[in-house]
């Protein structure tokens, strides 16, 4: 696990959740979804027909199941140590027609892992339909996580005459219902262009090791009723604001540079 994702920047496990478990999940953020587009700045634009919408925790049945997955808590653990918090979830969803992305980084490296060669954060992606070639997979440039982000722009965003290298190296990520996948969001990478007539929602959590600030981005909220109900072993390693009803969130992880796309 640590040589996967200090090494090439991603690892995977297949067949990680049964399809109903993930059927469940997709019919849930459907629903979620179609409410966000009906919000003032409930869904996120992330390139044309791209969105990423943050939820709360309780919004979606298996939350438990997914953040107490031992793969999932191995993978932190090893990665991220035993003090690992959850600071973020929700999904994106490239539809018909979304463009290729650029490529780029979440957010910009910390001087954790530019000096201190450490990464302090994950994101885990879980697909809720089968991925084919032509429905935009995820795309992502390995080993990219340690580049220095010499000239990129916001820290994120590498000049395009770095492209070929990225592409020489491209890996396209077609995964399963039911698979689930970790990388360090350094790593370079991008959603490709979905020429289906199917979207491709994923869900994404986002975990940080003590001392990272990828929590500042985002609002996880959970109601006094839900933490209650939550095992001991979650709540340790969550971050969150403990709220009595549960408020619309803000997103205040937008990335500017993703709205073009390109052909």
């Amino acid at each position: 696990m640590m040589g996967g994702i200090y090494g090439e920047g991603i690892i995977g496990h297949k067949g990680a959740f049964s399809r109903e478990w993930v059927q469940q999940l997709h019919e849930d953020i459907l629903i979620l979804y179609e409410a966000a587009l009906q919000r003032p700045g409930g869904a996120v634009g992330r390139g044309p027909k791209r969105h990423y919408v943050e939820i709360h925790p309780e919004n979606i049945r298996g939350f438990v199941d997914l953040v107490t997955h031992p793969w999932v808590t191995t993978v932190c653990e090893a990665v991220l140590g035993p003090e690992y918090k959850i600071v973020e979830i929700g999904f994106d969803v490239p539809n018909p027609g979304a463009m290729n992305q650029p490529w780029h980084r979440d957010f910009p490296a910390p001087d954790d892992t530019i000096i201190g060669r450490r990464l302090n954060s994950l994101a885990f992606n879980l697909t809720t339909v089968d991925v084919f070639e032509d429905m935009g997979p995820f795309e992502i440039a390995p080993s990219t996580q340690w580049d220095l982000p010499v000239e990129f722009e916001h820290g994120m965003f590498p000049p395009k005459s770095f492209y070929p290298r990225y592409e020489e190296r491209a890996q396209r990520k077609m995964p399963q219902m039911g698979d689930i996948s970790a990388r360090s969001a350094l790593t370079i990478h991008r959603g490709t262009a979905n020429h289906s007539d199917k979207s491709r929602p994923a869900l994404v959590l986002g975990v940080d090791a003590p001392g990272g600030i990828n929590h500042e981005r985002h609002d996880l909220q959970v109601t006094r009723a839900f933490f209650e109900k939550l095992p001991e072993s979650v709540k340790q390693h969550l971050t969150f604001r403990l709220v009595d009803t549960l408020e619309p969130i803000v997103q205040a992880h937008t990335i500017e540079g993703l709205m073009m796309g390109e052909a």
